[in-house]
């Protein structure tokens, strides 16, 4: 009798291991998609904004203060490394961190376009083509690794690695698209508008067709930086040029109280990919 209780109690500890184990999964998973917020409208506005003023930000830099596109690009490189190592290490979603996480990558790919663009002499097309294959090598490894580009794989460092990487890439592509778009001869403003179609066509894919909502995502975020680049360039670049000539960083602190603002204003929670499964990808 004691070995069958005993063999009894075994079997059925079994099961509750394994449900245990998987809740303490589920929270750890969690516990690290926290820190990536909802996709909401709010989310884009936001992400509008913080492009805008990497734009502005980098141009303050390199340009206003003349540090040089090579300075400046180490100079917010480092910035962007210390606050994607913050980003990984924190315990759960903070507002205020992963948006400035975002302004980080967005300035360092304001300098970096440019630095490609310019200083290493190979133009708006080798530029914007080289950056687009370095964002599709990291979305490809992503995959690779993981069988998805999903922001809801994003729970270990390893996936957030891949993130940052790949938003980083695509916000230095969209410098690259905006000043290409902008020097073809439609200037900033026809260039703000051919973006502006784009992401609405997507939002019309998203609302009207079954087409992958983590497709849309990537190439909604990779519009939103031209977009967002493109306004930059229209406040800050001279009447001449089609600009409004504001000074960049009086034009980069209007934005960056934008932003803070809005951070205070619009509601920031953990969240999800919209239309990805609750359930981690296998």
């Amino acid at each position: 009798m004691t070995d069958l209780s005993f063999a009894t109690g075994t079997e059925l500890s079994q099961p509750v291991d394994r449900i245990e184990s998987m809740n303490a999964t589920n929270q750890d998973i969690q516990g690290a998609l926290s820190k990536v917020p909802e996709v909401t409208l709010a989310f884009w506005i936001i992400k509008i904004a913080a492009t805008t003023l990497g734009e502005t930000g980098g141009d303050s830099v390199t340009m206003t203060l003349n540090w040089g596109y090579l300075a400046g690009t180490l100079l917010f490189l480092g910035f962007l490394v210390v606050l994607v190592i913050a980003q990984i290490i924190a315990k759960k979603f903070n507002p205020f961190l992963y948006w400035a996480t975002i302004v980080a990558s967005t300035t360092f790919g304001t300098t970096m376009a440019d630095f490609a663009d310019r200083s290493l002499g190979i133009g708006y097309t080798g530029g914007s083509t080289l950056l687009l294959v370095c964002l599709l090598v990291v979305l490809g490894l992503w995959h690779w690794s993981e069988g998805t580009i999903s922001v809801n794989t994003v729970a270990t460092p390893k996936v957030e690695c891949f993130y940052w990487a790949a938003i980083t890439f695509s916000q230095t592509l969209g410098t690259a698209l905006g000043d290409w778009m902008a020097d073809t001869g439609l200037g900033y403003e026809g260039g703000a508008l051919v973006f502006a179609a784009g992401l609405a066509i997507v939002g019309a894919l998203y609302l009207w067709t079954t087409i992958s909502r983590v497709l849309l995502f990537w190439v909604a975020f990779i519009l939103t930086r031209p977009f967002g680049a493109t306004v930059g360039d229209f406040l800050d670049k001279p009447v001449t040029d089609g600009g409004l000539n504001f000074s960049r960083p009086l034009a980069s602190a209007i934005i960056a109280a934008f932003i803070i603002v809005l951070l205070f204003v619009l509601p920031q929670r953990a969240g999800r990919h919209p239309g990805v499964s609750s359930q981690p990808a296998d």
